[in-house]
């Protein structure tokens, strides 16, 4: 099994001059217009209701996924083929194969780029929009910027006993709230749908406790708990953050919606054998379920995707399930009339090197990080279906046609879920801070 330690990280390198270089590479026109037809509208129309975030920990390759060079020399293109997808010219790698297949219910962007080249840095710049304003190690958990998951969850959440944002099965990095609070923070899923005793903490009752002892005990706590606290979240107060939890998790206990929601076991084993019996394929089925209960936003946390060695070994065996829960996931949304109303994203903090080595200690070959090329999958909300969008050269070192950066790929989740991506929130110093700083959304997409 792919292990999900990460490597050491490269060095940081400005990142201001590519988010005003993707502005630009839109086209000024079309990026003025795009903004100023936002300003006079008061805000985008919404085209999502939900929104399933694939985060591919580590750095997916698009040499082996979706972006293969099958002309490039050998020690570039790698072990694995090309394939014909269900738009003409355009090819996928070999075990992609339901997802070329069905190329025509989602778009494609090949031509996302910046500089943050190691894992902390990538990270935040995809969650957030946002460039690290300092240097980031490629260990750091690092957070300078509220991630797209909080700002749904601050601008689309509602009070019907479910959290807003959930992180399966665990958080991303960069994929909290920062100076937004612990309200917004993601509800964590850490158990395994895939496991026959699936039940998620905090949401069914102790078999001895009684809704009605169960209240009384949350009433006496209320009571007894007479702590002072510090009314700034962003000040980072445990115990305030504490207890934001603690109310997420009695409202998912007494929560009707939580409850169907979580009993994965009532889905038909057909359908469970659709998505795949392992736990990936079971947790995107556990966010459709959680999308059909009204949450606006979950993360489907997916690691192990940093391939410094092995990459054809351990790909050839993850490859053909990945593709199948994720071409499933899109279908089924769809067949139940639920794709055009849930954007459905897959993507890491960035692509794989173009040439393939063997690095010092390691006996077969990998790809190391590369921040100039990658391959992003939209579904959902409205996408136009069968779009590719841009392109990287011959040996897939940069994109190099319809180049864009990822303020642009942020600011269309936020303009798609009816966020405007030029608004300004507060922080608790009252510093005025835009969502996104380039708020030009890929007009492809709209």
């Amino acid at each position: 099994m792919t292990s999900l330690r990460r490597c050491d990280g490269v060095t940081r390198r400005n990142a201001l001059q590519l988010g005003l270089g993707g502005f630009f590479g839109t086209g000024l026109v079309d990026g003025l217009r795009a903004v100023a037809e936002t300003q006079r509208s008061g805000g985008p129309s919404a085209t999502a209701k939900s929104c399933i975030l694939i985060w591919m920990d580590g750095g997916p390759t698009h040499f082996e996924t979706f972006d293969p060079k099958p002309d490039a020399p050998a020690e570039y293109r790698g072990d694995f083929s090309d394939i014909e997808t269900a738009v003409s010219g355009v090819g996928f790698s070999q075990h992609m194969t339901k997802l070329a297949a069905s190329l025509n219910d989602y778009a494609m962007i090949r031509s996302i780029r910046h500089d943050q080249g190691n894992h902390g840095a990538g990270n935040h710049y995809m969650m957030t929009g946002a460039p690290p304003r300092i240097p980031v190690g490629c260990g750091a958990f690092v957070s300078f910027h509220p991630s797209i998951g909080s700002v749904v969850a601050r601008e689309l959440g509602k009070d019907n006993g479910l959290p807003a944002y959930f992180s399966m099965p665990q958080m991303s990095r960069s994929g909290g709230p920062n100076f937004l609070g612990a309200r917004y923070a993601p509800f964590v899923v850490g158990d395994d749908p895939n496991n026959q005793r699936f039940k998620v903490r905090d949401v069914a009752l102790p078999r001895d406790l009684s809704e009605i002892r169960f209240t009384s005990r949350t009433d006496l706590r209320a009571k007894v708990d007479r702590m002072v606290r510090i009314q700034d979240e962003a000040a980072g107060d445990p115990v305030l953050a504490f207890d934001e939890y603690y109310r997420q998790g009695h409202n998912l206990v007494t929560s009707p919606e939580a409850q169907k929601a979580f009993d994965v076991h009532q889905e038909p084993e057909a359908i469970r054998d659709r998505y795949g019996r392992n736990s990936f394929g079971q947790r995107c089925l556990l966010a459709r379920r959680l999308v059909e209960a009204g949450v606006p936003f979950i993360t489907v946390y997916d690691g192990g995707w940093d391939h410094h060695s092995d990459i054809f070994g351990a790909l050839g065996k993850r490859l053909p399930q990945w593709d199948n829960s994720v071409a499933t996931l899109i279908q089924d949304l769809k067949e139940r009339g639920l794709l055009d109303s849930t954007l459905v994203i897959a993507l890491g903090e960035f692509g794989r090197t173009p040439k393939i080595s063997t690095l010092s200690g390691q006996n077969t070959p990998g790809r190391d990080h590369w921040a100039n090329a990658m391959s992003v999958l939209m579904a959902g909300g409205k996408t136009p279906g069968g779009t590719v969008i841009g392109a990287t050269d011959r040996k897939g070192f940069s994109a190099v046609d319809r180049v864009l950066s990822p303020e642009n790929f942020v600011s269309t989740i936020y303009h798609k879920m009816g966020i405007d991506p030029n608004k300004v929130v507060y922080t608790p110093e009252g510093r005025p801070t835009h969502l996104v700083s380039d708020p030009t959304p890929i007009r492809e997409l709209i």
